[in-house]
């Protein structure tokens, strides 16, 4: 027998039985004609599901009914069945991630954005973002890929500048606010939307003493109900507790106050219960012990603080009515525990102690610990849950770290010897659950450890998380790119990889890819702030220079006719025009509407002939014209601002010396200095991540339908009009799900969002905010469907049409690529193992394919009124070919994107297009007439097109009426005699000689030189001493004698 079927029999019968064992059993529970649920009893149970089944002896199946009869009540039901079943697969999934050790990336070193050692470390959902402060008050804004956007000095008017000192930062995410404190014993209240970003709101004075800890807690059901806890050098625990939170933290004032001043609270107000929206709760129960860390549980209704001392080292502070004093109960740990944390499902309290040990606790029964968990050198200082996967992180002074398996008590994990080597240092830890990453701070310096993605069962497409992915109309393939600079290409019809490239950008992360309007060139965006230009053989024709020889993030590569734009990491635009593409290195050229973004540009999109607009971080879009590159309007969704214009030459000059810090590269090891922002940043929620013309309502924007479509921050999709230059429509596409993405087809019909969690959503907008008004419209368009292609964050989405079928392409942070149907069925994960056949199985039955069946692809002959071919671009010039072969009309049009050109599909000669033909040879191909699929939209919707004329029957030449004039069998003729051979002997006339042989010029020199001979061959005679006997020396005319 096997050994994979002998351990397969080994196994328990619930751990054998499929998917459809089970359904087999369900039709034994539940029978149609039976509206009650059957129940069986043990000997009943057993052989009706043996012989049904035909899998497992029957005393197995007797066990599992023992199993499932935990109540011994002598009978089953398809309930009791299915609850035990689910209750086993829960604690094996359990039991399996809690003994999976976790694989992390290698350790990466952050850019060095402070001068002084970093206080705390804060994840921004909303926005992606991480926060970081340090001692001098210097607040670090990180992207989601861990590059520095820009510092913001964090002040107060109560002390001078040199005399600053930050303590703490906590984030109080149901009212979008950070509080931080400060050793001038104040608290500082900071909101994140308002106009000028990190403002401050709030400002609590005269504390007793200097605030060294702070945490914040929210009732999830009522996020009125919050609590702010600090602790702080007097050995003090404090409770704020708000009972209007969302409303506002404290009153304002009696006196008059302007609407944007900052409203100042003492201290001693707040004790006394001079608010009544708030309250305050202490307790001192470490004595004078400088309070190391607290924490609110709402679960329990407790404060739980910890400090460095034998005595009253944990300290659990119980709420049990409100604005009454707290109840405490201390743990007593040898020489003091530096760091606590606490698991709610577990119940446990984690302790990282002075004495080497981490001790786990249960709040009730403080008297021992219920674990020790023993294996660090030195004292440990910081200790955090991976609360799925119940499993705790530590750190000790020794620079190890270690993950423990908090069921059975056992380090599953030792890393050492990666961490910066320091001597004394002040140190954070923060894991970021969701994503997989810890910070770790040393001093001033922060690095990454980013757990990798465990894959398990799931299909990838990429090792790494992938960026972007698009679809080649002519190849019929998908082109996929990701964060290790590696390029895939894929067939759309099977899901095959057909060819990669890799280090395309060396170290550098690929960022964005754009095709050319041929579709023979691709252009790929890393963030070494470099674009490249490649061939499909994977051959680089161009190089340019987007960042000036800095590494920046590109979020975008917009291909116009004549030019290239290029965005993402700063407040102008960067283009590049096609007559410069000469040279393998293009540099970029000035934009001539100089700078009028207020942050830094995030997308654009394009409107043929010539109206471009573009979104940036602080949601500010600007309409432009693309031919003379002046701005013509603003949009924002509070309706302010003007236009400012700086040129391009000065922000050059600017960028030469310095280059803003969100462009370092934490994935290259290229870091740039920091440069220390004064502008603020503009509301979080507003950030403009995607922008799309809907270009087939370009004949009603003439009226007030809204033509322009933007996504970003908080989950919001907003539609504009830029004829009435006004917010058409406002809806939350996804709740709480930070920033999304989206795409929309050709079409205009639906709208496509995806967000952080791998969700996809499709809309249908095609009678959508077609009439704007005054007032915008907050009921969303209709949801079509929901589904779940990736299990984390969708990075890319692309729509393509295949077979008269519109698809979906997305890509995501988990390394895979799907393809999926419109309506919402996933076609498969590009990679897969089993090859699908695309054709069997696109396509769903109802609503849906009557919705699609006037999707065709589009011919490169159909597009090709403007198109440039890949030899034009890399000569930069245009063809005078290709403009004698079009109609004047489209030699003359200003259309901006480029089109196709008539090129031949190398599927054409393989196996599977031959198949393809086979297949629809049953189908009506057919052609739409002309006046059904005239579009009215476009530069040439002006041209009236009509079906063709009906051809008449020509008149058959003479040789296809009458072949056998021409082509029939002709009598043989008798061939000529060859003329006679004579034979040799008759007609030589003349033996050969000399003369016959060799040219008269040698004859005659070869006469010259015998009788040269004879003549020195006398004289020698003729000479004294000299005798007959003696023989004359050979001379090399004697060869030739005769």
């Amino acid at each position: 027998m096997d050994p994979s079927e002998m351990k397969s029999e080994t196994e328990l019968l619930e751990n054998r039985l499929s998917k459809k064992d089970f359904a087999k059993m369900q039709t034994l529970f539940l029978l149609p004609e039976v509206k009650q649920p059957v129940s069986m009893m043990k000997e009943e149970f057993v052989d009706k599901v043996s012989s049904l089944v035909g899998r497992g002896t029957k005393d197995e199946y007797g066990e599992l009914f023992d199993k499932v009869d935990v109540t011994r009540e002598g009978f089953v039901d398809w309930d009791k069945l299915t609850s035990f079943l689910l209750l086993e697969l829960n604690e094996k999934d359990e039991h399996s991630k809690s003994t999976v050790v976790p694989q992390w990336k290698p350790l990466k070193v952050l850019p060095m954005s402070h001068k002084e050692p970093i206080q705390s470390i804060v994840y921004l959902r909303n926005t992606n973002r991480y926060l970081s402060i340090s001692k001098e008050g210097q607040l670090g804004i990180w992207a989601d890929g861990f590059t520095l956007q820009k510092t913001i000095r964090i002040v107060t008017d109560s002390v001078k500048l040199k005399d600053l000192w930050v303590t703490s930062l906590v984030l109080l995410p149901n009212v979008n606010k950070i509080a931080v404190g400060f050793t001038s014993k104040e608290i500082c209240f900071y909101d994140l939307l308002s106009k000028q970003e990190f403002s401050c709101q709030y400002k609590i004075l005269d504390l007793e003493h200097t605030p060294l800890s702070m945490d914040y807690w929210y009732n999830p059901t009522d996020a009125d109900e919050a609590v702010l806890s600090f602790g702080d050098l007097g050995g003090e625990v404090n409770g704020m507790c708000f009972t209007t939170a969302l409303i506002a933290l404290f009153e304002r004032p009696t006196t008059t106050v302007e609407q944007d001043s900052v409203i100042t609270i003492k201290w001693q107000e707040l004790v006394n219960g001079n608010h009544k929206c708030c309250y305050v709760v202490r307790h001192k129960g470490h004595g004078k012990s400088w309070v190391r860390r607290v924490r609110y549980l709402g679960n329990l209704d407790a404060f739980i603080s910890c400090a460095t001392s034998n005595v009253n080292s944990i300290v659990l502070a119980w709420k049990e009515k409100e604005r009454m004093p707290l109840r405490t109960t201390a743990i007593h740990i040898g020489k003091g525990t530096n760091d606590f944390d606490y698991h709610p499902g577990l119940n446990l309290i984690a302790s990282a102690g002075i004495d080497n040990k981490v001790c786990l606790w249960n709040p009730y029964v403080i008297s021992k610990p219920v674990g020790v968990l023993r294996g660090h050198m030195a004292s440990v200082i910081a200790v955090q849950f991976i609360v799925s996967k119940k499993q705790l992180l530590s750190f000790s002074k020794d620079k190890v770290l270690r993950v423990w398996d908090v069921h059975h008590q056992l380090c599953i994990q030792r890393i050492a010897g990666v961490f910066p080597k320091c001597m004394e240092f002040h140190m954070v830890l923060y894991f970021d659950e969701e994503h997989g990453r810890l910070l770790t701070t040393f001093n001033n310096q922060i690095t990454l450890l980013e757990a990798k993605q465990e894959i398990g069962q799931r299909v990838t497409s990429h090792a790494k998380v992938v960026s972007c992915v698009l679809y080649n109309q002519l190849f019929k393939q998908v082109i996929s790119s990701d964060a290790d600079s590696t390029i895939i290409y894929w067939m759309i019809d099977t899901g095959q990889k057909i060819k990669q490239f890799t280090k395309c950008h060396g170290d550098a992360e690929i960022s964005t890819m754009a095709l050319d309007a041929t579709e023979t060139r691709l252009f790929t965006g890393g963030t070494d702030g470099t674009v490249k230009v490649w061939d499909f053989n994977g051959h680089c024709y161009h190089k340019l220079n987007a960042g000036l020889d800095q590494a920046v993030e590109i979020s975008q590569i917009l291909m116009l006719k004549r030019t290239v734009l290029v965005l993402g990491w700063e407040r102008m635009i960067t283009v590049f025009r096609m007559n410069s593409f000469t040279q393998f290195f293009v540099q970029p050229s000035e934009w001539k509407g100089g700078v009028q973004h207020q942050n830094d540009i995030l997308c654009a999109a394009i409107l043929p002939p010539q109206t471009l607009a573009t979104g940036s971080y602080d949601g500010e879009i600007i309409i432009w014209n693309n031919n003379t590159e002046n701005a013509r309007y603003k949009l924002h969704p509070d309706g302010t601002g003007t236009l400012k214009s700086k040129s391009d030459s000065e922000l050059l000059k600017e960028r030469k010396t310095s280059i803003p810090p969100r462009t370092s590269s934490a994935s290259s090891g290229k870091f740039s200095p920091s440069v220390v922002f004064s502008e603020s940043d503009a509301e979080c929620n507003y950030t403009v991540t995607r922008l799309i013309f809907l270009e087939a309502r370009k004949s009603l924007a003439a009226g007030d339908a809204a033509d322009l479509v933007s996504c970003g921050g908080l989950g919001l999709v907003r539609f504009w009009s830029t004829t009435r230059i006004c917010l058409g429509a406002e809806f939350i596409a996804h709740r709480d799900a930070g920033s999304i993405i989206m795409t929309v087809d050709k079409t205009g019909q639906y709208l496509i969002t995806g967000d952080i969690d791998g969700w996809v959503k499709v809309w249908d907008i095609q009678e959508y905010c077609l009439h704007c008004t005054d007032s915008v419209i907050n009921q969303p368009p209709a949801l079509l469907t929901t589904f779940q292609p990736h299990v984390d964050c969708v990075t890319h989405l692309e729509t393509c049409v295949h077979n008269g079928q519109l698809l979906l392409t997305s890509a995501s942070a988990d390394c895979s690529v799907a393809l999926s149907h419109i309506s919402g069925s996933i076609v498969g994960i590009f990679g897969q193992e089993e090859h699908w056949r695309i054709n069997d199985i696109i396509g769903e039955a109802g609503v849906w394919n009557s919705q699609l069946t006037g999707y065709r692809e589009q011919s490169p002959e159909e597009d090709s009124h403007s198109v440039t071919t890949p030899e034009e671009i890399s000569a930069g010039k245009n063809s005078p070919k290709l403009a004698q072969d079009l109609p004047e009309q489209a030699r003359d049009s200003d259309l901006e994107i480029m089109g196709q050109p008539t090129l031949t599909n190398p599927w054409q000669n393989t196996i599977l297009w031959k198949r393809y033909q086979e297949s629809k040879k049953e189908i009506d191909h057919k052609p739409a007439a002309w006046k059904e699929s005239q579009s009215s939209i476009g530069t040439f919707s002006w041209l009236h097109i009509e079906d063709l004329s009906s051809v008449y029957e020509l008149e058959k030449p003479d040789f296809v009426t009458n072949p056998h004039r021409y082509f029939g069998e002709k009598p043989e003729k008798k061939s000529p005699d060859p003329p006679e051979i004579h034979v040799i002997s008759e007609t030589v006339k003349a033996a050969f000689d000399e003369k016959s042989l060799f040219p008269r010029d040698i004859l005659q020199s070869e006469h010259k030189a015998r009788r040269s001979h004879r003549q020195h061959g006398s004289r020698l005679c003729q000479k004294p001493g000299h005798t007959q006997s003696r023989k004359p020396k050979a001379s090399s005319s004697a060869v030739f004698r005769p």
